[in-house]
């Protein structure tokens, strides 16, 4: 990169960072974090830090349920964006990958440009970058090329999404990172899509895997967007509910100390009725249908009695063969 362009880059910064501009503009409020708050040199350019192999292998302990939930969104993804020059990142929350997804190929100019596990990519390090503002933020975003904060990483673009754990607590970041330079913003629009369901999907299956043996039902909320799950056992209480969840219905946690009624949450018992018995139904339609119909090896599968399930698929209105 040359000096004129490098001059012209860090002037920039610390001219917009002089201005009022960063009570309008969140990414120059990112940019003066990072100059009066890290205080960090946009002309700065020493390579990206990196943890060493064991504190690697430290992070990805730490978060290795989540890592073991993300496996098939990652490769999803990754077919989705590595034709066209991307590569998928995995961070955890203090913004440093853990996993990762590249094509060989690719991999030298990635590696030089700290794409790579066990980079530190948090605001504190890099200034304003996707996986770092993204953290701090807790927002989907895309930081392109030139709006990120060192002169160095502006010809990277990084679309990056926030991950919440099964608690509803900040957990990682998934990013997806070029450094092609005819990667449009109406492209790395395109890519945020793809983004964000990952991590929905990422977020629904460890919740499944914090929940082994609750139903996942979707919360009955008026706006059912993939991540409001609730996790209920088989007493019909909730023992768990996602981020998405607990904004819609106002869960706490402190209210998930104890076990919640089903039918006592938001929307009305009747809409909960009506979702619990869908998902019982749902239930029993799979024992019978791996049983051929049987209703007393379906019965022996659920581990209840034959009068039990003959009950319930009356109440249900299940039909059955046998």
């Amino acid at each position: 990169m040359g000096e004129d362009l490098s001059g012209h880059h860090a002037d920039r910064v610390q001219a917009a960072i002089a201005s009022d501009a960063a009570a309008k503009s969140a990414l120059v409020a990112s940019w003066r974090r990072s100059s009066n708050l890290h205080r960090l040199d946009p002309a700065d350019c020493k390579p990206p830090q990196y943890l060493t192999e064991p504190e690697l292998n430290e992070a990805r302990q730490r978060i290795e349920t989540l890592v073991r939930a993300a496996q098939s969104s990652l490769d999803r993804l990754y077919l989705a964006v590595g034709g066209v020059g991307c590569c998928v990142l995995l961070a955890d929350r203090d913004g440093v990958p853990v996993e990762r997804r590249g094509a060989a190929v690719d991999d030298g100019t990635f590696r030089l440009w700290g794409l790579w596990t066990g980079s530190i990519w948090n605001e504190q390090s890099e200034g304003t970058n996707g996986i770092g503002t993204c953290l701090v933020e807790q927002r989907v975003l895309t930081i392109h090329r030139d709006q990120h904060f060192h002169t160095r990483n502006t010809e990277l673009s990084c679309t990056t999404a926030p991950i919440y754990d099964h608690q509803g607590d900040l957990a990682a970041a998934l990013d997806v990172s070029s450094c092609r330079a005819d990667l449009t913003e109406a492209f790395a629009n395109l890519i945020s899509v793809a983004v964000v369901d990952a991590v929905r999907r990422i977020e629904a299956e460890n919740f499944r895997m914090a929940f082994p043996k609750a139903r996942i039902l979707l919360a009955p909320v008026a706006d059912k967007g993939p991540g409001a799950l609730i996790a209920v056992d088989a007493d019909d209480l909730v023992v768990g509910a996602t981020r998405s969840a607990r904004l819609a219905l106002g869960i706490t946690h402190e209210c998930l100390q104890k076990p919640i009624p089903a039918a006592d949450l938001p929307g009305g018992a009747q809409k909960v009725t009506e979702i619990l018995a869908e998902a019982e139904r749902g239930v029993l339609q799979r024992a019978l249908a791996r049983t051929d119909g049987n209703v007393s090896a379906a019965a022996k599968a659920l581990s209840i009695s034959r009068a039990t399930l003959h009950r319930k698929l009356n109440r249900l209105d299940v039909h059955r063969s046998h």
